[in-house]
């Protein structure tokens, strides 16, 4: 095997997960879901959160389970076929069940979603423990759909979807409950989240949607953090060359410190462009920018250099470079010194602790696997789980906190799950004063009597509000 196709190898199986130079640990993130009815079925399960769409993290979702005879994989369009999956106005939204086999995962829930099924669930072909569905690599073709998927999907084991199955083709009625409120630990009122991630800007789509995401998360990372709800911390993939190519040209390329750190060359050129080891030191820049600005208490100011140095100095215009990174960390009035010296040398024949510490962290503990695929975000210690967008994210951080603890960015209208727009969302109104019971929220409506109008209501919210003056009560209109 020639050496940039062996160096090519090593970084791509390392990505899939299976590990070269140490065992791995991979951790499977579940959601539960439960069965309401047939009696038959009726219990909990679990299900593995999909790694796309956008699980409703915090919240539930309650369905009606449909399976279809025509098409089960899902791997053409459902149109071919004149079957539609989309609910009746008033009736529960349809859960598609679905067959593993033949194409992607991604394209499977897709082709639903297009049918207008509110959630899919996919049945594993063989019985072993529960998988996670991952996105395939994104190029023109895939990307066309992994990035419009706007439903949650879970994969089930082969014995409980042989069980749904039985039921609906013997005429019953599949009732289950959709649960994400645990997916994400929420011990505390603080939430602390990770993000690896990468300098690189030439990776192509997989590098435009995380450069993307840094910069529409950018405002948000930033109130939180200001706020103190969120703790969240930068880390970086790195991996080392074996001792027997230390020497060599690509090693040389692509890594610093003697082979101990490296990164993929951009391009996958050896011969032209930027070389890996330019993102390993880029890396390291934006690692000890965390450091010195985390040290005088002003931890969001990375967001800033990040977002400031993908603007002003892509790898398309030749000014992935020091020069261009130094004037955007002068430009942002960081201490310069502070943070050279915590990036060392990079050709010393020594350890370098930053990386030295990301390659640590890399390594998976407690409930969040290794981390071997970028981008990776963990919230809480448990790996999340869809599409890495602004909305998405953000409703997986609020997940975290403690019930009544969250910040009123969890709060905003964007983050509303807009039930109360669907029959009141059950709860009690008084149409004749215009007044309801029903309040949305990320993690889904809640039915608590109102004030209003100077007016206390007080009952159970669902089936009955009762008024009373409140004279000290701030007038809420």
């Amino acid at each position: 095997m020639g050496m940039v196709k062996f160096f090519a190898f090593l970084w791509s199986v390392s990505l899939l997960g299976l590990k070269v130079l140490v065992l791995g640990k991979f951790v499977v993130e579940k959601n539960s879901l439960r069965v309401t009815s047939p009696d038959s079925i009726k219990g909990t399960y679990d299900s593995a959160i999909g790694n796309f769409g956008v699980p409703q993290y915090g919240g539930s979702m309650a369905g009606t389970v449909l399976y279809p005879m025509e098409d089960s994989k899902a791997c053409k369009g459902f149109d071919e076929f004149e079957l539609s999956f989309k609910s009746k106005p008033g009736a529960l939204p349809n859960f598609v069940l679905v067959d593993r086999g033949d194409c992607f995962f991604a394209l499977k829930v897709w082709n639903a979603q297009n049918a207008g099924a509110a959630a899919v669930l996919v049945a594993d072909d063989t019985e072993e423990p529960l998988i996670t569905m991952d996105s395939p690599q994104e190029d023109d073709t895939t990307l066309k759909y992994i990035e419009n998927i706007t439903i949650p999907s879970a994969l089930i084991t082969k014995a409980f979807s042989n069980e749904l199955k039985k039921a609906i083709r013997n005429g019953e009625m599949v009732s289950v409950n959709l649960d994400w409120r645990e997916a994400v630990p929420h011990p505390d009122d603080r939430v602390e989240y990770e993000l690896w991630t990468n300098s690189n800007d030439e990776c192509g789509p997989k590098c435009d949607m995380l450069m993307g995401f840094i910069k529409d998360f950018k405002g948000v990372a930033q109130i939180l953090e200001k706020g103190g709800y969120s703790q969240f911390t930068p880390h970086y993939i790195t991996w080392y060359c074996p001792k027997a190519f230390t020497v060599s040209k690509q090693c040389k390329s692509q890594c610093i410190n003697h082979g101990r750190y490296c990164a993929p060359d951009p391009e996958q050129d050896f011969t032209q462009g930027y070389n890996g080891k330019d993102v390993v030191i880029e890396n390291l820049r934006q690692l000890c920018v965390f450091k010195v600005v985390s040290e005088s208490k002003r931890p969001w100011i990375w967001w800033d250099y990040v977002t400031d140095f993908q603007i002003r100095c892509p790898m398309k215009e030749n000014k992935y470079n020091k020069e261009c990174a130094d004037a955007v960390i002068k430009s942002l009035g960081l201490d310069h010194k502070k943070i050279e010296d915590c990036m060392g040398d990079p050709d010393a024949d020594t350890e370098n602790p930053v990386l030295k510490a990301e390659q640590d962290a890399q390594i998976g503990k407690g409930s969040r696997g290794d981390v071997t695929i970028l981008p990776t975000l963990v919230v809480n210690n448990r790996q999340y789980r869809g599409k890495l967008d602004r909305g998405a994210v953000l409703k997986a951080i609020c997940a975290g906190f403690q019930e009544t603890t969250e910040p009123s960015v969890c709060l905003s209208p964007d983050m509303e799950t807009n039930e109360c727009l669907n029959d009141n969302g059950g709860c009690w109104q008084d149409k004749a004063l215009n007044v309801t019971a029903c309040k949305d929220t990320f993690r889904g409506r809640v039915c608590e009597c109102p004030l209003a109008q100077g007016v206390q209501f007080k009952g159970d919210g669902y089936s009955s509000c009762e008024g009373s003056p409140c004279p000290s009560c701030s007038l809420v209109y």
